[in-house]
């Protein structure tokens, strides 16, 4: 089974112009994500998608497989899914090029999770929130999952609400999806959905037009990089692994 890789990469962010070029520990950071993620077991290859000549550039410097695509996709997932239409697999983990922390055991965790499900679905990472901080910070998506653990519902807010006698579980979204081909081409057959808009959160796409997404719970921590501020975050965290 072909098991390929993609970290969309764009340099235009809100927040943070250039984050994927920015410099950590001597390293742009979509080079440290890309190095994380060739250590996967179960991925066959793993290219960088994006809309950008400065950071096409920076992959072609260090050997970096790489692949431009359009500057029209409103999300990763979307620039996941034009590659989906060149690059022949049966799975496409979407990894984002902001978490240069992220575990490749957690990347197979995705994958291994998407096999055992029908093909019109989905995987994502979750890890129970032990920071309060992470919980009443709107840039890290909550999710809401029912019994079977697939998504309900995500929100930069502090979901569920603790109103009934049982205390809840809160857990954060970690950026790596799993998808089947046949997935991810209806994905990009789908407008943006309310909700998605409304949050800015992509999977609620496919939770909106009734394509389930399965959440499997992992332990490792990551740090995505939203903001400069994070950057010392995982430069700290990087230091003290050495």
């Amino acid at each position: 089974m072909k098991i390929v890789g993609i970290i969309p990469a764009r340099y235009k962010s809100s927040r943070f112009p250039g984050k994927p070029l920015v410099d950590i520990l001597g390293k742009p950071m979509i080079q440290h994500v890309y190095e994380r993620s060739v250590q996967s077991t179960l991925l066959s290859e793993v290219y960088v998608a994006t809309d950008d000549e400065r950071i096409l550039s920076s992959c072609k410097e260090r050997n970096i497989s790489v692949i431009m695509t359009s500057n029209k996709h409103p999300t990763g997932t979307d620039r996941v899914a034009e590659v989906a239409q060149t690059i022949e697999a049966e799975i496409y983990v979407n990894i984002q090029g902001d978490e240069p922390l992220i575990s490749p055991n957690s990347i197979d965790t995705a994958i291994k999770g998407l096999i055992n499900l029908t093909p019109q679905t989905g995987t994502n990472l979750i890890k129970k929130i032990e920071n309060m901080s992470d919980l009443i910070d709107t840039r890290v998506p909550k999710v809401v999952v029912n019994d079977n653990f697939d998504a309900v519902f995500l929100s930069r807010q502090a979901i569920p609400y603790p109103k009934g006698h049982i205390a809840p579980d809160y857990y954060k979204q970690i950026c790596v999806y799993a998808f089947t081909k046949e997935t991810l081409l209806h994905f990009k057959g789908m407008r943006q959905s309310r909700n998605e808009l409304i949050e800015e959160i992509e999977l609620l796409r496919f939770i909106d037009n009734g394509i389930p997404i399965r959440m499997i719970e992992v332990f490792e921590d990551t740090i995505a990089v939203d903001v400069p501020n994070d950057v010392v975050k995982v430069c700290n965290v990087i230091r003290s692994s050495q």
